[in-house]
């Protein structure tokens, strides 16, 4: 005859330590003056697809305009470049034997290119080799803030691939950041708001369905 099984007793939460391995950042930031700078890059992304073909690459639709930004761009670029510039640095730590991790003081090589999404549009999974950060600012959510029905969401599939899932669809992490251990999350435009990441997490942006174009601009930063 089988024992009964043991009835588990609640364990002080206090007493459980968790460490969080492998942490992959996703930063966001407001542009202080974004409201302004935005009105600007508006202008001259718009400007610019009126004479410019664009490429494509991750895009299936929509406009993005080759890695040129900065040059193109004028005033607005250069400041949306410095802020993104900024962020980096404070995102970063280089080693040292003599005094350990410390601030980069390097310059940053550096790539951009604007994108236009209208419905429908969207990009496909992707990552950005060649480079250490990858980021992109969003001059116009194009509505996904009032209605998430807009949709263009910036998602981001496990880098780990499908592991708890495959085990048991209906298991979670019951532990903060873990929860969706093993599917996608995803980051939901918003203007003004610059979001950085690593440029090796692939990434894609979901079907756009708002009424006004999605703007916005990418970047990566390498060394």
């Amino acid at each position: 005859m089988n024992a009964p099984m043991p009835q588990p007793t609640l364990l002080d939460p206090d007493a459980i330590q968790i460490r969080h391995l492998f942490v992959t950042p996703i930063a966001s930031v407001v542009h202080p003056d974004a409201q302004s700078l935005n009105r600007q890059l508006h202008e001259v992304i718009t400007q610019r697809m009126a004479v410019d073909p664009g490429t494509s690459h991750s895009n299936q639709g929509g406009w993005q305009s080759p890695a040129d930004f900065s040059q193109w761009g004028g005033e607005p670029a250069q400041a949306l470049l410095a802020f993104g510039l900024a962020l980096a640095n404070q995102l970063t730590a280089v080693y040292s034997a003599e005094h350990g991790l410390v601030e980069p003081t390097f310059t940053w090589r550096h790539s951009a290119w604007a994108n236009v999404n209208h419905p429908g549009d969207s990009n496909h999974l992707h990552g950005h080799p060649g480079a250490y950060w990858s980021g992109v600012y969003w001059v116009d959510d194009g509505g996904r803030q009032e209605d998430p029905a807009v949709g263009g969401d910036l998602e981001f599939p496990d880098p780990r691939g499908m592991m708890p899932s495959v085990y048991s669809p209906d298991l979670r992490m019951r532990i903060e950041g873990c929860l969706t251990a093993g599917y996608s999350s995803s980051v939901a435009p918003a203007t003004g708001t610059f979001v950085m990441f690593p440029s090796w997490l692939m990434h894609s942006v979901q079907r756009f369905n708002g009424t006004r174009p999605r703007i916005s601009v990418a970047f990566n930063f390498g060394i």
